[in-house]
């Protein structure tokens, strides 16, 4: 188990480190996506700091992306400790990825990771490359040999513990939004003075190009 306050402060220290950026945040000009962001849409995380309605994504996922870390973190622990088959798998799959010539996602910081790499495609408008396509032909120039297949045996074992760091995961999610309740208010309010204003004056500018003379 996690030594109790510790994730109380960790929530905390991320909060903080999202408030600091929070600050150097700017509407996006270019075009919107379509697809729903996975990792946002629907977010209990989300819901409970108050950032699920009326907020732009990017600072939703900026804050979604800091919570998962902590759960990132406390589960590859718990694992270390407790799941030695699941531990193994995940150090080796590490491994074959760190032995890749090209990784797209690489070294981020927290506000962008798990963004899509690249825009979305326009019709007849083709890319002539993608970050994704050069990290796909990256992962197979290094191909390896299969691993070896589980026994039905060793199968059953490691769904077990995929179970346990599921489980886990949840538990600490849970423990996450009841603390996160704590900071509605900060959050709240920063998103009330450094958000709102902008996204006011993106739709002001867009009123005034609407109602321009020879607008169609």
């Amino acid at each position: 188990m996690l030594v109790e306050g510790s994730i109380e402060a960790r929530v905390s220290h991320e909060v903080d480190r999202w408030l600091q950026w929070l600050p150097r945040w700017r509407p996006g000009t270019h075009r919107a996506r379509v697809r729903l962001c996975q990792k946002c849409f629907g977010s209990p995380i989300l819901a409970a700091a108050g950032l699920d309605i009326d907020v732009p994504h990017p600072v939703q996922h900026a804050f979604s992306m800091r919570m998962k870390a902590i759960i990132d973190g406390a589960v590859d622990d718990y694992t270390a400790r407790n799941l030695p088959m699941l531990h193994r798998e995940i150090r080796l799959a590490e491994e074959r990825k760190a032995r890749r010539g090209y990784r797209a996602g690489e070294g981020l910081d927290p506000e962008f990771r798990g963004l899509e790499l690249d825009p979305e495609p326009v019709p007849d408008q083709p890319f002539l490359f993608t970050l994704t396509g050069l990290e796909a032909d990256a992962a197979a120039a290094a191909a390896e040999p299969a691993p070896r297949p589980f026994t039905p045996d060793e199968k059953e074992a490691l769904r077990e513990e995929v179970r346990l760091a599921d489980e886990f995961a949840k538990q600490l999610g849970r423990r996450i939004c009841i603390e996160l309740a704590q900071h509605r208010r900060r959050i709240g309010n920063a998103v009330e003075r450094l958000v709102e204003p902008q996204v006011a004056e993106l739709l002001a500018d867009l009123d005034r190009e609407l109602d321009a003379p020879g607008f169609i």
